[in-house]
């Protein structure tokens, strides 16, 4: 595989500026938190990142697309109470959304189509804060406000407290599923008091931080202001006003502050007088985070730092408990803008990001013994396509788009420091386009010829057909489309392998496939057909509702992949709770047929048809399945077979099926059915014959291969389970990105490679044999030797007792089934650090010594964790490998590298991690011709030839950055920017 290790390709990351998990902190919770537990991510461009923890494997699992002048500077989560059905059972509460940014509304968002449902704005100022009301355990209940000894009862809504510019305070109702002006509080006496930082006490108390050096407290039952708390001036030689940027609540009612000054400040929750203050920050603080047992608190700030704080007990009997600062540390390399925390028995964890755009994980009840965790900046699905015909690659971000044409460079100046002026450069800027309006693009695909480009965005679906001229430029025309579709607008847009039929996928998830006409005349312009096709997916398996952690709607059903067979007859498109949905194109192209015509009713539903009622007639008229629209002799069905797949186990991030070396062949304008009067226009029901085995990466990472048009897993994914992948493939924490097929052919054999990739790197699978098998192989006829008969027996019995609870753990499809043995268990940040490297002392190592002289001294772990034991584990491998052993026929596999001298096969699998980090990869060069690969080995050539890539990178130290602050020890860091330094 030739690689192009592309850097010119622009993206420009967007920084972050909110983060909210979808659900609060419980200790009552023994998982790692709820399946619906969800990271909101907003950017300074808009975008809003969706991530799913997935119990540390953190997938991106979608983006709703901002615009242009749009930042997102607040979000919130609420949940509405459950509700009783007629048959009493109890539906979750639905998870909402909410938004701000530098403007006067608040927007709640649709889950279920990424775009805003609803904006609410008023006669106040800018929004510049906002915060949820604690969720109440119960709607039915008393509420007792432990602070001032009120007992009220539990509101069934959550409110949501604004803070604004003009220094007042917006409640919000969220009642009934709509989004109201409740009530404003009393504003402030001065005119500067703008609000910074806002949280809740308790149900009825609201705390907030402005910018005139106090901290005020309201009461939102009747509006009055409860207390005021001063800050005092300012530091001598700065600003007199000292701003607090953010203020949290304890779940004692203790506030924290954190102010411009770089102090956090510890305040009573009765008193509201200032308990201690900690400066610990050179630079402003602009975010907090607590732990929900009030014992951690975690600050960042502009000067990088990210500082822990813990409660220790005093030295002498009866001293009051006091703050202590642990330890802090730089996972950021710009300034600290937003932070958010979750935990549960399973998961504790700690979620910051701000100006370097990157998401940084942090362990917080493991803190010093878990590694943070970082996540990619760039998008889980690559803003890159390409045309290997031609050699182009098309790139975009927010409303601009790029064309690159990329070019090998001939052999002979290949390793010269200059170019060939006669020939074309090897990389250049064919077209650069930014689309009209405000939405920013959400999908664009390039057609294998680079004939026509498409582009969508939440509110319109362009196409163009590019023309190229000689002197390497190009010309880009817009085709006319439906004007219905052209402005309903498209989240996924992708053209079928043969540039035939576009595929558009709306906001609302409805399936659209156009029929494109390409002229005899390459010089003419090609053309879409008006009519498009509605295709409607399997009705989804209705699971039981994750009661009590709320519900997202039709949010898993949202579809995130599709694909096409290398016929262009076969396309799957798969949603976010792993369901399959497969079509298939049936009929025999006839180019001779009137596109317009609609297909004749079938003869059997005639009869029938006379006897229903006029309301039954209309509704299978608007059924694609009974009344399909018929293009060419042609027609988009569901897959007979298609409701046989399995729903996976987790969302899938890569599709794609098995390329096929020959080419489909193809009768045009020719029919050997008479028509008839009943069916003037008939055609054939003819189903694909092609290639149908499709591949699927799930975000679990686990290989699966199905036989779409059999409706069955294949022979090969039957052979090769999840247990037969690499470990160091299973460990990876970065999910995978995308996929490349190389179909290259070398001297002996014609090899079915995969090259899977993510941000930070890059394998590859030869599907053409078995992975290997696990180096310790079960060998079901081998009797124990150990033991009488008795015990043997008993151990047995005790071994099977314990496989079968293993296998009953795995088998459950829940939060808290027994983790891969190849994954390290950790809380959800980052792997653990290994013993060996964690310093010796109090809580975290004893040394245990035996003897007087103590001779037999072992140092142990305190905290250790009791995981099963390796016994159970290898009985439980020794089962799979038995299994693989029996589908593979009994034959024996040698592990990767192990094979005879005799027997030399290329590797099954292989990895790197050189490249980092990838935007993308994408093909630029076709596959060679079978034939040509046996002339040339004919010819003596011992080449071997394969796909030609351009691997897309976008390290971070090319990305533009504001400028920083530089602490007292960074002198190398000031040189370089100009600033001299004091020696």
């Amino acid at each position: 595989m030739d690689i192009h290790r592309c850097r010119f390709v622009p993206y420009p990351p967007s920084a972050i500026n909110a983060l909210a998990f979808s659900h609060p902190s419980s200790l009552a919770t023994s998982s790692k938190g709820p399946s619906t537990l969800r990271l909101a991510i907003g950017r300074a461009n808009g975008d809003i990142e969706i991530w799913n923890p997935l119990c540390g494997a953190w997938h991106q699992e979608s983006i709703f697309r901002g615009g242009k002048d749009r930042s997102i500077e607040g979000l919130v989560w609420t949940q509405d109470p459950e509700e009783q059905d007629s048959t009493g059972f109890i539906l979750p509460g639905r998870l909402r959304l909410f938004s701000i940014g530098y403007s006067e509304s608040v927007t709640e968002w649709d889950l279920s189509t990424g775009r805003p449902l609803q904006h609410t704005s008023g006669n106040y100022g800018e929004l510049w804060c906002m915060a949820a009301q604690p969720r109440s355990p119960s709607t039915k209940k008393k509420h007792l406000d432990g602070v001032n000894g009120i007992t009220e009862e539990s509101p069934q809504y959550q409110s949501i407290a604004i803070g604004c510019a003009d220094g007042s305070i917006v409640l919000m109702s969220t009642a009934d599923g709509d989004l109201k002006f409740q009530s404003t509080l009393t504003r402030p006496p001065k005119r500067k008091a703008r609000i910074l930082s806002i949280a809740w006490q308790n149900n009825f108390t609201v705390v907030t931080g402005h910018a005139d050096s106090a901290i005020r407290v309201f009461n939102t039952r009747n509006g009055n202001q409860i207390r005021s708390m001063s800050l005092g001036a300012g530091p001598q030689g700065g600003p007199k006003e000292i701003l607090v940027w953010s203020v949290k609540c304890m779940i004692d009612g203790t506030i924290v502050s954190g102010d411009s000054t770089g102090t956090v400040s510890f305040w009573d929750a009765k008193q509201y007088a200032r308990l201690q203050r900690i400066a610990s920050h050179r630079a402003d603080i602009l975010d907090l985070a607590v732990s929900i047992d009030g014992e951690t608190v975690i600050s960042g700030g502009m000067d990088r730092r990210t500082t822990f704080y813990r409660r220790t007990a005093g030295s002498k009997p009866g001293e009051k408990r006091r703050w202590v600062e642990i330890a802090h540390q730089r996972f950021h390399s710009h300034d600290v803008k937003a932070m958010a925390t979750f935990e549960t028995k399973g998961i504790s964890i700690l979620a910051s990001g701000g100006l370097d755009t990157t998401p940084i994980i942090v362990p917080v009840r493991e803190f010093g013994r878990e590694n943070h965790r970082t996540l990619s900046s760039l998008p889980q699905q690559p803003p890159l396509r390409s045309a290997p015909r031609r050699g182009l690659l098309v790139s975009w971000w927010d409303r601009e788009i790029n064309l690159w044409r990329i070019v090998k460079p001939p052999t002979s100046f290949a390793e010269e420091d200059f170019e060939d002026p006669t020939q074309p450069p090897s990389r250049k800027l064919m077209a650069r386009m930014l689309l009209k309006g405000e939405e920013s693009i959400t999908g664009a695909d390039l057609v294998d010829d680079g004939s026509l480009l498409a582009v969508s965005t939440l509110a319109e679906v362009k196409v163009f057909h590019v023309k190229s001229k000689h002197d390497y430029s190009t010309k880009l025309r817009k085709l006319n489309l439906n004007n219905e579709i052209a402005h309903s607008g498209a989240k996924i847009v992708q053209f079928s392998p043969d540039g035939k039929w576009l595929l558009l996928i709306t906001s609302s998830n409805k399936i659209q496939i156009l029929r494109i006409v390409k002229a005899e005349d390459p010089k003419k312009t090609p053309r879409v057909l008006s009519q498009s096709v509605n295709l409607r997916r399997l009705p989804g398996r209705v699971a039981k509702p994750d009661y009590p952690h709320g519900s997202l709607g039709g949010y898993d059903r949202c579809i995130s992949r599709v694909a096409f067979s290398a016929d262009s007859r076969i396309l799957v498109v798969s949603d976010l709770s792993g369901h399959l949905d497969t079509f298939v194109l049936e009929g025999r192209e006839d180019l001779d047929q009137d596109p317009s015509v609609p297909r004749p009713k079938d003869p059997d539903q005639t009869s029938s048809s006379s006897s229903s009622s006029s309301s039954s007639s209309s509704s299978d008229e608007s059924d694609p399945e009974r009344n399909p629209t018929l293009i060419y002799a042609q027609h988009w069905r569901r897959n007979p077979t298609g409701h046989l797949i399995p729903k996976l186990l987790s969302a899938p991030l890569v599709l794609t099926f098995r390329p096929s070396r020959t080419s489909p062949s193809h009768e045009y304008g020719t029919t050997t059915l008479h028509s008839t009067r009943h069916n003037p226009h008939p055609h054939s029901h003819e189903l694909p014959t092609g290639e149908d085995r499709l591949l699927v990466l799930t975000a679990k990472h686990e290989i699966l291969e199905f036989n779409v048009l059999a409706g069955r897993i294949s022979d090969w994914s039957r052979r090769n389970p999840t247990r037969a992948l690499p470990n160091d493939f299973r460990k990876l924490r970065d999910r995978a990105m995308g996929c490349i097929w190389d179909l290259g052919t070398s001297l002996t054999r014609s090899r079915q490679r995969i090259w899977f990739y993510g941000s930070g790197w890059l394998w590859m699978f030869d599907m053409g044999q078995d992975l290997p098998a696990q180096p310790k192989a079960l060998d079901v006829n081998t009797n124990e030797d150990e033991g009488s008969g008795k015990e043997v027996s008993n151990r047995r019995k005790r071994h099977r007792a314990r496989r079968q609870g293993i296998l009953r753990m795995m088998a459950e499809n829940d939060e808290d089934r027994l983790e891969d043995h190849g994954r390290d268990r950790d809380t959800g940040a980052g792997s653990r650090i290994p013993a060996h490297e964690l310093q010796t002392g109090i809580g975290r190592k004893m040394r245990k010594m035996t003897g007087a002289e103590g001779n037999d001294a072992q140092l142990f772990e305190v905290d250790r964790r009791h995981d099963l034991s390796g016994d159970d584990e290898e009985e439980v491998a020794d089962e799979s490998s038995a299994l693989m052993h029996f589908r593979r026929g009994g034959e024996d596999v040698l592990a990767n590298g192990d094979a005879s001298l005799d027997d030399v096969k290329p590797p099954a699998y292989w990895g790197t991690y050189k490249y980092r980090p990838i935007l993308g990869i994408v093909p630029i060069g076709h596959y060679e011709d079978e034939s040509d690969a046996v002339g040339r080995r004919d010819e003596g050539m011992l080449e071997e030839r394969g796909i030609e890539v351009a691997l897309v990178e976008r390290p971070m130290f090319e990305v533009d950055l504001p400028g920083r602050y530089h602490g007292d020890q960074e002198w190398d860091e000031k040189k370089d920017q100009g600033v001299q330094v004091g020696m």
